[in-house]
C-alpha cells in the first residue's frame, strides 16, 4: 500500500494518494495549488497525527483539472394540509483536481 494523507478542504475531509483525481467544493485558483492543512500522513515512514488543531509539516500538491458544476438537486418544501409548497433547484460549483504528490516536512 503507497502513501496516503487525509487533507481538509471546503469543510470536509478527504483521503488522499498521489494519482488520485476527486471531485472537491470549488477552489478559486487556477493550475496547481498545494494543501496545506494536513490532518494524517501515512507512507514507508510511519503514521503521523494532527495533534491540538495543528497540522502537521506536510503538504499535498494538486493540480486543478476543471471548473465544473454537479448535477441539479431539487429542493421541495411542503407543509401539509397548509396549500405551502416552494420548489427550488441548486447546482453547486466544484473543482476536479489531480493530486501530484505528498511532501514530508514541508
Amino acid at each position: 500500500m503507497g502513501a496516503f494523507a487525509v487533507v481538509r478542504t471546503g469543510g470536509k475531509m478527504y483521503r488522499v494518494e498521489p494519482g488520485q483525481i476527486l471531485v472537491v467544493e470549488r477552489v478559486e485558483t487556477d493550475g496547481d495549488l498545494t494543501f496545506k492543512e494536513v490532518l494524517m500522513v501515512s507512507d514507508e515512514t510511519g503514521t503521523s497525527f494532527a495533534e491540538g488543531g495543528t497540522p502537521l509539516p506536510v503538504t499535498v500538491k494538486a493540480r486543478i483539472l476543471g471548473q465544473e458544476r454537479e448535477t441539479k438537486i431539487i429542493v421541495f418544501k411542503k407543509k401539509k394540509r397548509k396549500n405551502y409548497r416552494r420548489k427550488q433547484g441548486h447546482r453547486q460549483n466544484v473543482s476536479r483536481i489531480q493530486i501530484l504528490e505528498i511532501v514530508r516536512g514541508a
